[in-house]
């Protein structure tokens, strides 16, 4: 039985998955599994695995779509491991990755996962230093020291400081929550770090750079924001937490990601569901610029509402996220 059980979901993404599969062969820590779920790929996925004769490889292909969160929970129902991580198709560990964590994780038994730092690549596999710098900040990981996580919560739930990516986790405090949620589809990692930390369960970070997250050209869509906002407000729904404060915190942040599913919807052509997300976020937040804006909007033309939103959005200014896109383009 392996002690680590890796699991890499994948889909029409040959091209990087080399990438991100041969990182795992080249860790300085070989107790591992590594489980390819194609989730139906229709590109060369199959013939580019083929390629690799290492009996700790297992590739589970599905014979169509199923879709993200069922492709990553037969990877997780397949793993052996005592210990588990899942990280998308093109990014990729640094060599010392499984050595660091597992270390942290045996030598810490009350401790469920273990978070690193990473480093922001684009498209080429560049190593970014200035986007991982403003990434780090972004999310609060530069001010999080090595150690027990304090206010696991709030670093989970407000801050959005943890990635699923970059984490070693006990494979039993994943089943304590049943892993991913289907209701959650398109924001799994963030709805599981969540009820991992509303369950009790205990983080330690090491502030080490141990994984490459990729930004590349093929990531946003209105389609791909649609579905992750329309995921992000089940989740957000789903939880309730003891802290006032906290819990004060989740209905605004509930009536953000509504206002932003609003003007997404009306973008689609969902007026009538767009409108009912925005004055629900009015309710909380009270009006603003941005959802008078979208309301004027949504008696406009499907075509003239999409060129006016896509016109506002080229006039705000692009984030590192967008730069680093734009330059592996």
């Amino acid at each position: 039985m392996p002690n680590v059980s890796i699991c890499i979901p994948t889909y029409n993404r040959a091209n990087y998955l080399v990438y991100s599969v041969n990182s795992v062969l080249n860790q300085t820590y070989n107790d591992f599994e590594l489980i390819i779920c194609d989730d139906g790929s229709t590109d060369n996925t199959a013939e580019v695995v083929s390629q690799w004769n290492d009996s700790r490889i297992r590739y589970i292909r599905h014979p169509k779509n199923i879709g993200r969160s069922k492709n990553m929970r037969s990877g997780f129902d397949a793993a052996q491991g005592t210990y588990f991580i899942k990280f998308d198709d093109d990014d990729a560990l640094t060599p010392e990755f499984l050595e660091r964590t597992v270390a942290v994780l045996d030598a810490e038994p009350t401790v469920d996962f273990v978070c690193t730092n990473h480093w922001v690549i684009n498209q080429k596999g560049d190593r970014m230093e200035s986007a991982t710098q403003e990434n780090a900040a972004k999310w609060g990981k530069d001010k999080l020291k090595e150690g027990i996580i304090p206010d696991l919560m709030r670093q989970t739930f407000e801050y959005q400081s943890l990635q699923v990516g970059s984490t070693l986790f006990r494979r039993a405090c994943l089943e304590d929550v049943d892993y991913m949620r289907p209701e959650a589809d398109g924001c799994e990692d963030f709805d599981l770090l969540v009820r991992l930390a509303i369950a009790g369960k205990q983080g330690y970070f090491l502030p080490e750079y141990l994984m490459e997250y990729r930004f590349h050209g093929g990531q946003t869509s209105l389609k791909q924001n649609l579905h992750f906002l329309k995921a992000k407000v089940f989740c957000i729904n789903s939880y309730q937490f003891p802290d006032e404060e906290l819990e004060a915190v989740r209905i605004k942040k509930l009536a953000w990601t509504q206002e932003a599913l609003g003007l997404r919807l009306i973008e689609n052509g969902d007026t009538v569901k767009g409108r009912q997300m925005l004055r629900e976020s009015v309710e909380v937040l009270g009006s603003s610029r941005k959802t008078q804006l979208g309301l004027i909007l949504s008696y406009l033309p499907l075509s003239l509402r999409q060129l006016a939103l896509q016109a506002f959005r080229q006039l705000r200014p692009k984030d590192y996220t967008e730069q680093v896109r734009e330059a592996a383009g």
